[in-house]
């Protein structure tokens, strides 16, 4: 019985790692279709999306068996659990990167704006936190997902700067209001997939040390 969960585990992790890594790839190539107004690469994202949901179900099942059947306790009940959630994060940040793409068609098919937004810093911190979130359920790195926990502040105020720099430019030129507005809304989504990050690496903390931390503030060391 015992080999056969761990047989069991072991699928499931190569499903959820598959999963990781479609999605990871998924963001990038949102980013990289608003940055360079590539329509055809937002698509893929688009189109992609269908795919990621059937790989969401899957894995649930799987989860779903593994404890009705395996019934499994201590370090491998946290992991099925810690993945069933994971998992539910990993889909909405792929339907976070089909938002961020859609944003990419629109404003690739209109005149670029002059709005000083820099998006392209909060996008590489966003996607640093999602891959150190994704190290840290590979490797079972807890400390690793302490640190991401601590980045996603810095997200949410590089967020709030882009509400303030679009009102600014909207008051200047109404005229662009539409486009201001998905830049913005891009910003959002990059800032929810931030948040979709640290709730996976927050699994991983519990994963890894049984501790809940999820509403608990992150406490530094001197």
């Amino acid at each position: 019985m015992t080999t056969h969960l761990h047989k069991e585990i072991e699928k499931l992790r190569k499903r959820i790692l598959y999963m990781s890594a479609e999605v990871e790839d998924a963001v990038r190539k949102s980013v990289d279709a608003l940055m360079s107004r590539n329509i055809k690469e937002a698509q893929e994202v688009i189109d992609h999306d269908e795919v990621l949901d059937h790989l969401e179900v899957e894995i649930e099942e799987e989860c779903l068996k593994i404890l009705a059947l395996h019934q499994p306790v201590a370090i491998d009940l946290r992991y099925v659990i810690a993945v069933l959630k994971m998992n539910n994060d990993l889909e909405r940040i792929g339907d976070l990167a089909v938002d961020i793409s859609e944003r990419a068609v629109y404003l690739s098919q209109r005149p670029p704006i002059d709005l000083k937004l820099d998006l392209r810093t909060m996008a590489d911190l966003t996607q640093s936190m999602l891959k150190r979130s994704l190290d840290a359920l590979v490797n079972s790195d807890s400390a690793l997902a302490r640190q991401v926990r601590a980045s996603d502040d810095e997200v949410d105020e590089m967020n709030r700067n882009m509400f303030i720099a679009v009102q600014d430019y909207i008051k200047t030129c109404p005229e662009h209001v539409a486009e201001a507005i998905h830049w913005l809304s891009a910003s959002r989504h990059l800032e929810r997939i931030a948040d979709q990050a640290t709730n996976i690496a927050e699994d991983v903390i519990y994963m890894v040390e049984g501790e809940i931390v999820r509403h608990q503030p992150e406490v530094f060391n001197a």
